[in-house]
C-alpha cells in the first residue's frame, strides 16, 4: 500500500499512446523526405518528429487542463522515445545524458524559433528557420517553403479541431499537399 504512493499515476496512458502514434505517423509521411527536402536520416526524422510535437504543443497551449496535461505527457513520451533510440544506436549509458541534454536543447530552440515565425505569420522566416535546422551543414539554402506552408496549414487544421479530440487523443494532422 505504501509503495503505491510512489508510483507515477498515468490515467492518460491510452490517450497519450494513441495521440503519440498519430503524431509519429504524421512525422513519417514519405512526402517530407521525398519532395520537401528533409533528409531521410536519424536527424531528419528527429527534425520532423520535433516539428509535429511543436505543432501539437502549440495547439494545446490554449487547451484546458486535460489538454495541457496530455501535451506534457506526449512530450515526455517523445523524449523517452529519443532516449530509447539513441541507446539502440549504441550510445553508451554514460553518453546518453549528454546527448539527451543536447537534443532537448535543440527541441526547445526549435520550439522558440518556429513559434516566433508562426506567431508573426512569417512563412519566409519559418522556411529560413527550417532550412537552418534541417540542413545545418549545407553550403546553400534548400527551398523549405512547402514544408513551412504545410506547418501553417497543419496549425490551422489543429486549431479547428475540438477540445474533445484533444482530450481523447484523437487529434490528427493533415496530409501533405
Amino acid at each position: 500500500m505504501i509503495l503505491g504512493l510512489f508510483r507515477k499515476k498515468n490515467n492518460n496512458q491510452v490517450i497519450v499512446e494513441r495521440q503519440y502514434s498519430v503524431l509519429t505517423a504524421a512525422a513519417r509521411m514519405p512526402e517530407f523526405y521525398e519532395t520537401m527536402h528533409v533528409p531521410d536520416t536519424v536527424m531528419g526524422r528527429f527534425e520532423m518528429l520535433s516539428l509535429v510535437m511543436i505543432l501539437f504543443f502549440r495547439r494545446t497551449r490554449s487547451s484546458g487542463t486535460s489538454g495541457q496535461e496530455i501535451a506534457q505527457e506526449i512530450v515526455d513520451a517523445f523524449f523517452e522515445d529519443i532516449d530509447h533510440s539513441i541507446r539502440e544506436l549504441g550510445i553508451s549509458d554514460n553518453g546518453v545524458p549528454k546527448r539527451m541534454k543536447k537534443l532537448a536543447g535543440m527541441f526547445y530552440g526549435r520550439l522558440e524559433s518556429y513559434s516566433a515565425a508562426m506567431d508573426a505569420g512569417d512563412r519566409a522566416a519559418l522556411a529560413a528557420a527550417l532550412n537552418r535546422n534541417i540542413h545545418p551543414q549545407a553550403a546553400g539554402a534548400y527551398d523549405m517553403a512547402r514544408l513551412a506552408n504545410w506547418m501553417f496549414d497543419a496549425e490551422a487544421d489543429l486549431s479547428a479541431q475540438s477540445e474533445d479530440r484533444i482530450a481523447t487523443g484523437s487529434a490528427t494532422l493533415p496530409q501533405t499537399a
